[in-house]
């Protein structure tokens, strides 16, 4: 299996839901299903069916995260010599060369991404295009409505 990158804040947030669906969320359904129980008829208790379906979805999520943390990677950056060229988990700052607009991105494992918090995914067509780059290298990122051309203007390690 190959492994996939995380940043530290990612695996952390990971690690995080993990505890509270172990610690909170199971004994709270635990709970439900035996009061659900002591209602009498499992046929036809909504409360019952309602519990043991919770259950197997925080169930699937605590395999889902287990799975996914015992194959990650987990990479601080902050631990790599800046060198000016764009690696995993690297800060980008680059200039739209057609609207001279800023726009910052941190490149993040697919699990992590969120645009609207400048978090893009490595296997996003804009992170694949600035990858390996350095700080004032022009790239062209292919997007739908046509090619749109950058310039890194920083490469930050935070």
């Amino acid at each position: 299996m190959q492994s996939v990158p995380m940043t530290v804040q990612g695996a952390e947030r990971l690690r995080a839901e993990l505890t509270e669906l172990k610690s909170v969320t199971r004994p709270k359904i635990i709970e439900a299903i035996a009061e659900a129980r002591e209602h009498g008829d499992l046929k036809e208790n909504a409360e019952y069916h309602a519990a043991r379906e919770q259950q197997s979805f925080c169930e699937g999520r605590i395999a889902e995260i287990e799975s996914k943390l015992a194959g990650s990677q987990i990479i601080d950056v902050t631990k790599i010599e800046p060198t000016g060229k764009v690696i995993f988990g690297t800060t980008v700052q680059m200039i739209n060369l057609d609207t001279e607009a800023t726009v910052t991105y941190q490149i993040v494992g697919d699990d992590e991404a969120d645009v609207s918090k400048g978090k893009i995914s490595v296997s996003s067509p804009i992170a694949r295009a600035m990858m390996g780059k350095f700080e004032g290298d022009e790239i062209v990122v292919k997007a739908p409505a046509g090619d749109v051309e950058y310039e890194i203007e920083s490469v930050k390690h935070l």
